[in-house]
């Protein structure tokens, strides 16, 4: 049995009929490293030596009686020699995945024996290493992929999101999202997974910013109220960006969870529209009007006509406001859509809206004119930045003393440079 245990490989011969019940004695004799050892090459002789039938028939029946080992090593050392293969006993390969997690984990990981309905029942009272284990397989079919999605663990679900041979749904995706949409790290591999939904990216986005803002207020950073309006921004910024990239079906999605989701407001729709979306802006009309998307799309295109007017009313938004949303539909018509704000688009929008000199279009005002500095705030970004790049060894800035007379400022009267204080009629409006 010493032999048996050290062999790579062996034969079993014909007449060799008492060789397993003296393997069985000896095993009830042996330490268990030595018994993990010889389990080991039996096994891999089983799979690959030319036994005899009535061998082969023993060899299976010591492998069976080896699953009651009480020493974990020795139903290690069997899993590790079966886990890959095809012509394994079946039965004795179920009875490893059942095992505790350590002998478990390595058959559930490779064997192919396992299918799916093994996988889901392995999944359902399986502890978070066996989970893992499935959760990492080279392919992992949609059923098993739902039943980790449903009750797996933190540490299976996160294998899972990771794994791109996992057959993951949308269903599946949004209950993981579900379940762990108060973990950041959760989160985080959900939005590098390709494939994802515009709609369960917008959550996603959404639940980050919720975080953030939480966190700011309640460590004392910011003033709750202003850290909501900046997560509300963030949120917003999010929710046009993922829509700039959507159309068709993926977009008509984005806009149902939107407006299921309390998302839909009169800010998103001009910080859509102030970024050149019009797409968007239609979109959103069909889903509120319950109106064809190409029907809605096509009215759109005609802010002038009665036609929009109708689907503007039929969309419930704001009857004040009708005025400044047909302005800034018709400047936005042609636009490109992108994520971040178009500042000389908005600036039109602006122009044109102030020009109606209504009192009740101050609230568009006051948003466009925020909307505004935020884009004017990108641009000099974007400026700065190819300003550095162009300009890598920009040379220092002159001092005073090496500076010409002329730039030397002397705030004192008589001096050339002297400037005479500027002042404001502060009873004069001023804009939003």
């Amino acid at each position: 049995m010493n032999a048996l245990a050290a062999a790579d490989s062996f034969t079993i011969a014909a007449d060799d009929s008492g060789l397993m019940r003296r393997f069985l004695a000896w095993a009830a004799r042996a330490y268990p490293h030595e018994r993990a050892a010889a389990v080991n090459a039996l096994a891999r002789a089983y799979l690959h030596s030319p036994l005899p039938t009535s061998a082969r028939a023993d060899a299976e029946v010591a492998l069976t009686r080896m699953l009651d080992d009480p020493e974990v090593m020795v139903r290690r050392a069997l899993a590790e020699a079966f886990a890959g293969a095809h012509d394994a006993p079946r039965q004795i390969v179920l009875a490893l995945a059942a095992d505790v997690s350590e002998v478990a984990r390595v058959v559930l990981a490779q064997s192919p024996l396992l299918g799916v309905v093994d996988l889901v029942d392995c999944a359902g009272y399986g502890d978070a290493i066996a989970q893992r284990a499935i959760a990492l397989r080279a392919r992992v079919p949609a059923p098993v992929a739902a039943a980790l999605a449903e009750v797996g663990e933190r540490g299976a679900a996160l294998a899972l999101i990771g794994n791109l041979g996992a057959e993951l749904g949308k269903p599946a995706l949004w209950r993981l999202f579900e379940r762990f949409q108060n973990d950041a790290e959760v989160r985080e591999r959900l939005i590098e997974r390709p494939g994802l939904p515009p709609s369960l990216r917008a959550a996603i986005a959404a639940a980050t910013t919720a975080d953030i803002s939480g966190f700011v207020a309640g460590a004392g950073w910011m003033e709750p109220r202003r850290a909501e309006r900046l997560a509300r921004d963030g949120r917003e910024q999010a929710f046009v960006a993922i829509a700039a990239e959507c159309d068709g079906a993926d977009l008509a999605e984005l806009v149902s969870w939107l407006r299921g989701a309390g998302h839909l407001t009169v800010a998103l729709l001009l910080r859509g529209l102030a970024g050149g979306d019009a797409a968007l802006f239609a979109q959103c009309l069909a889903d509120m009007a319950d109106m064809p998307a190409a029907r809605a799309a096509a009215l759109t295109r005609e802010p002038r006509g009665q036609g929009f007017a109708a689907l503007y009313a039929r969309a419930r938004l704001p009857a004040p406001l009708f005025p400044a949303f047909r302005i800034a539909t018709e400047c936005a018509r042609g636009a490109k859509a992108g994520a971040a704000i178009d500042y000389a688009l908005t600036l039109r929008m602006l122009h044109a809206i102030e020009a109606l000199a209504d009192p009740a279009l101050a609230p568009v005002t006051a948003m466009l004119w925020r909307l505004a500095g935020e884009g004017a705030r990108d641009d000099a970004r974007e400026f700065a930045s190819q300003a550095l790049v162009s300009e890598p060894q920009a040379a220092p800035l002159e001092t005073s003393a090496q500076a010409p007379a002329v730039l030397v400022l002397n705030v004192e009267p008589g001096n050339e440079n002297f400037a005479p204080p500027v002042e404001l009629d502060l009873a004069e409006p001023v804009a939003a």
